[in-house]
């Protein structure tokens, strides 16, 4: 018997995206990396799921905004749990090949503080991630 997902716990997220090849790149790469899995799979979109939870990735069908600013009002950042410290370290290092840039770099890995270990990364079309090493 599975157990039902715990209520209030996030369902999935959507981002409308500019240019879906290219945010596939990116997504597809660290969203595997993280452990999702491919879920679905049609002409404008894609969506990789952990657990109960999934996230897509959609060609959006009106792209009459300059672009995704994350300081707008709306989404700022998705953050996941990255593992160790060695793991958050091993994602940001392989992250620019697949079209994510580190930001913060003077204050990385403690951009959000001495306490928190995270890579913050953002991708060529402004959606930011961070990704938290465990604790300790």
């Amino acid at each position: 018997m599975t157990e039902s997902p715990a209520t209030g716990s996030l369902h999935h997220v959507e981002l409308w995206v500019p240019d879906l090849p290219r945010a596939t790149t990116s997504w597809r790469w660290l969203l595997e990396q993280l452990g999702y899995q491919l879920h679905q799979d049609w002409p404008d979109g894609r969506s990789w799921r952990l657990g109960a939870t999934y996230i897509v990735i959609e060609q959006s069908p009106a792209l009459t905004a300059a672009g995704h600013d994350r300081r707008r009002p709306g989404l700022n950042h998705l953050a996941f749990h990255a593992g160790s410290r060695e793991r958050v370290d091993e994602l940001a290092g392989r992250a620019p090949a697949y079209g994510w840039a580190l930001m913060f770099q003077d204050r990385h890995p403690y951009a959000g503080g001495e306490q928190h270990y995270a890579a913050y990364l953002e991708d060529q079309d402004g959606f930011e991630v961070e990704l938290v090493a465990d604790p300790g």
